[in-house]
């Protein structure tokens, strides 16, 4: 199969497009920085630079894997970053620049794949969700939105596409070691300084920082292996997820009372550490 992949400079990104081409699928690696991605090269993975904020770069992005392969049988949206902060702090032109990145980007690249697929009358479209789609993160509210957003739009689209042979599948990450949690982290700081929410928020970041430097997180590698079940799968489940607190965290916001959850949240920001 040929299969485009968005965010596959670092991380989740990455490991998935070289154990898909690893399988034998025609990949084509797509991020803003192509020195990042050039061991993918080794793995017979192309490279292609696009940036998902840019209708030209994914409108030419788009088009060389078409004349190139002609077809894109699986889109896989990953691309997107975290911007933490207070909601009264964050900029918005950060909210907007997230908005764009995580949902708008995902979008429009969905909406430039969708004819070639129903012309072929197949296709597969994975999204990287999250859990923070499911359960509001303290001090996470604008990525929350951000993750949210791509839950709707891709049940929604689910509905839509499914008469012409095209699945949409969400994968919803846990708690995952990638450099996404210190660069939150770091823009947390910033966006928390000389507010009243400096102390909190300054201590939060402390702990993400000690967080994501611990064995508490799964590695990439696991979100690799659900993105390659969704693309494998004759019959894929709407929604994958995988690593670690991807279930339990879930399941006690599910259960526990909106001010219990509230609590546990906000203590978040006041202990030294986890």
């Amino acid at each position: 199969m040929t299969i485009l992949i968005t965010g596959a400079s670092s991380g989740i990104g990455f490991d998935a497009a070289q154990a898909l081409a690893q399988q034998g699928h025609r990949v084509y690696a797509a991020a803003r920085r192509l020195e990042l991605m050039e061991p993918l090269k080794a793995f017979g993975v192309q490279l292609l630079k696009m940036d998902v904020t840019d209708e030209a770069s994914m409108r030419e992005g788009v088009e060389a894997v078409i004349q190139a392969e002609g077809c894109i049988d699986v889109l896989v949206n990953n691309a997107g970053y975290g911007y933490f902060g207070a909601i009264e702090n964050v900029p918005m032109e950060e909210a907007r620049r997230q908005l764009e990145v995580n949902v708008f980007g995902l979008a429009r690249l969905t909406q430039l794949v969708l004819p070639y697929m129903r012309q072929q009358g197949s296709g597969r479209i994975v999204n990287t969700s999250s859990i923070a789609g499911k359960m509001t993160i303290y001090m996470g509210g604008w990525y929350n939105v951000t993750k949210y957003s791509v839950e709707a739009f891709s049940d929604a689209l689910r509905m839509e596409v499914k008469p012409f042979g095209i699945d949409v599948v969400m994968i919803e990450p846990g708690a995952i070691k990638t450099n996404w949690g210190p660069i939150a982290a770091q823009h947390l700081r910033e966006s928390s300084a000389g507010t009243p929410y400096e102390e909190p928020g300054t201590r939060f970041a402390g702990n993400m920082d000690w967080f994501y430097q611990s064995n508490l997180l799964s590695k990439p590698s696991v979100v690799a292996k659900a993105i390659r079940r969704a693309v494998n799968s004759r019959h894929p489940k709407a929604r994958y997820r995988c690593g670690r607190f991807s279930v339990v965290g879930l399941w006690a916001h599910a259960l526990l009372p909106a001010r219990w959850w509230d609590a546990i949240m906000r203590k978040m920001g006041r202990i030294k550490r986890f």
